[in-house]
């Protein structure tokens, strides 16, 4: 079946569905994984610019409020300043959501209370 036929309607099984699902989240797997290991930053920004066209958005959440079910604290950053307190202070590495679903959390400094 040819798509520019006229007539032809393009209908997907099921299963057909299914399988270009698994494997649009394969490559979207395997782009992250090349994204972690780019050294060139042109190449880096190419492959986020890819992935965002599709709905895969990175997350640098630096200045958001710590949230534990959306970031994954790896580290903290004393303050003195009681507003920052438990905002994100940095993020180390960044995270990816596909649509509304969390791919992978960033990982991220918090601003902590200094200790007296």
């Amino acid at each position: 079946m040819v798509a520019s036929e006229p007539g032809v309607d393009l209908v997907a099984t099921a299963g057909e569905l299914d399988r270009a699902l698994a494997d649009r989240q394969a490559l979207i797997q395997l782009c992250l994984y090349a994204l972690d290991r780019a050294r060139s930053n042109g190449v880096a920004q190419r492959l986020e610019d890819g992935l965002a066209a599709i709905g895969v958005l990175a997350l640098r959440p630096d200045g958001e409020r710590f949230d534990p079910a959306r970031h994954e604290a790896g580290g903290a950053v004393a303050t003195e300043d009681p507003a920052l307190e438990g905002v994100v202070a940095e993020t180390e590495v960044t995270g990816f959501a596909d649509q509304e679903r969390l791919l992978r959390a960033p990982v991220v400094t918090v601003y902590a209370k200094r200790a007296l």
